[in-house]
């Protein structure tokens, strides 16, 4: 862990990152990728020293609330985050405000923050969404081992639905020869209707790969996956896009299921959701 100084703590699209890296160690990673010029190891976590300040300031000088998200570059429930209370500090100052708060992770680290949540929700607005990749929990371990499982997350997605707390899904990636299947993807949609998601995020049966993430990828598949490395460049090469062979039957039948469930997978449809604030919310009541 290490500390720096941030000039700017929300983007353009009112997204913000606390920390910079994870130590999650899910083994195909995007944020690994070297586009980001990360310029410091990737689990040695950067902690941004002004970030409460900057949201604050920055708040205080919107003309206009809205959804402040979190969780798109880094996890924001690293187990850092238990030592540091980073995310519940901005959680506050975001509810103080009157912004609308929604988060991307993988943790259960989440339910810390249970009441803080429901006052959101309660009070402005808040979506939370979660990360399946596998029904298979010893799958699961492989995959993103340094976070709880997929059984787990379930569960804190059926408290927050019995918490009246609206979620959404992100059903990414899908590993060619490793996920990529009619059983896998039956039972995550089934979780997702179990737990009355709103709705799931899904960019296509497969995964992408850049130089930085790649090679992570690949090293973990020669460790857990003997030969599926080769198996990989013999399909596709250098290719940013890796699709499923099985990519048209098992988006065939994700989108039924949550046709037949009223499970939006849209992704447009669901980001629309996600963005919803004050007066759109207040527009959509009267349709």
């Amino acid at each position: 862990m290490h500390y720096k100084e941030a000039k700017k703590i929300l983007s353009s699209g009112n997204g913000m990152n606390l920390y910079r890296g994870c130590t999650h160690g899910c083994i195909y990673c995007d944020s690994r990728s070297n586009c980001y010029q990360m310029e410091h190891p990737f689990e040695d976590i950067e902690v941004k020293s002004n970030a409460l300040e900057l949201l604050e300031k920055e708040l205080r000088s919107k003309r206009k609330r809205c959804m402040i998200g979190t969780g798109s570059m880094t996890d924001p429930y690293i187990p850092l985050e238990s030592e540091l209370g980073t995310v519940r500090k901005a959680m506050e100052i975001i509810h103080r405000y009157g912004f609308g708060f929604t988060v991307i992770t993988k943790s259960d680290l989440i339910l810390r923050d249970l009441d803080l949540l429901k006052k959101l929700n309660r009070d402005t607005r808040c979506v939370v969404q979660m990360t399946l990749t596998t029904a298979d929990e010893s799958l699961c371990r492989v995959l993103e081992p340094n976070v709880c499982t997929t059984a787990r997350r379930f569960e804190v997605l059926k408290i927050l639905r019995d918490e009246g707390i609206p979620t959404v899904v992100w059903l990414c990636p899908i590993l060619p020869f490793i996920n990529d299947t009619k059983e896998n993807i039956e039972a995550v949609t089934d979780m997702c209707i179990e737990a009355k998601v709103y709705g799931i995020v899904n960019f296509g049966m497969g995964v992408t790969l850049r130089e930085g993430n790649r090679e992570y990828f690949y090293s973990k598949l020669d460790r857990h996956f003997p030969g599926m490395k080769e198996k990989y460049i013999l399909a596709y090469g250098n290719r940013y896009e890796l699709e499923s062979p099985d990519a048209a039957e098992l988006s065939a039948i994700f989108q039924r299921k949550c046709r037949e469930n009223g499970i939006i997978c849209d992704n447009n449809a669901v980001f629309g959701y996600l963005e919803r604030f004050g007066d759109d919310e207040e527009q959509l009541t009267l349709f």
